[in-house]
């Protein structure tokens, strides 16, 4: 396994650690949490970068890599949803989105094809690592606020309300990718 498979799994270990500290309570917990996602995040950043430049392209790792994502992704939103943080027809959405592509990639595979992500499944993945960063940076502030005993209701009506709008936005772009990607590879979905 090259370095750049070896990145992707360490992202997937990444996330269960990741989902182990955010479950506990308090501010150090959650900045540790924070620092793990972005170690996990910057992992994805990196095992492209080095699969690209050291010609270390696998069919594992072109499989993989979006699993990886996915498990990270759908863990840290899975958190946030069970802190009620948006509505869970979002992560219905994302989740069914995740699962339809990765079946018909696995399927795909099983016939003997490899179906590469898509530009559009990129942004997807940016915008929803942004949203995840700006929801556990907000954690942190808040915690760090509430040892002051300082934190006022209005500040938590305009960060759920920016969450949300946030949200749409990801949502918006995760449909989009969804449908970018069955479109980009109709000629191999339509032969399966």
């Amino acid at each position: 396994m090259n370095l750049a498979n070896r990145l992707t799994m360490f992202r997937i270990l990444l996330t269960f650690l990741f989902m182990f500290v955010f479950s506990w309570q308090g501010l150090w917990f959650k900045v540790v949490a924070l620092l793990i996602f972005t170690a996990a995040a910057l992992s994805d950043l990196f095992d492209g970068m080095i699969a690209k430049k050291r010609n270390m392209i696998t069919d594992f790792g072109r499989l993989m890599d979006p699993i990886a994502d996915k498990i990270l992704v759908l863990a840290a939103f899975a958190a946030f949803l069970e802190m009620q943080l948006f509505e869970a027809w979002m992560f219905v959405i994302i989740v069914s989105r995740e699962i339809l592509i990765t079946s018909l990639r696995l399927f795909a595979l099983n016939k003997g094809k490899i179906l590469s992500a898509v530009r559009a499944g990129k942004h997807k993945t940016v915008s929803q690592m942004a949203v995840i960063f700006y929801i556990l940076i907000f954690i942190v502030i808040k915690e760090a606020v509430k040892i002051y005993s300082v934190w006022n209701p209005v500040w938590e009506e305009l960060f759920r309300k920016s969450i949300n709008i946030l949200m749409l936005i990801t949502v918006g772009l995760t449909l989009y990718s969804g449908l970018a990607y069955l479109w980009e590879n109709r000629k191999i979905v339509t032969k399966l």
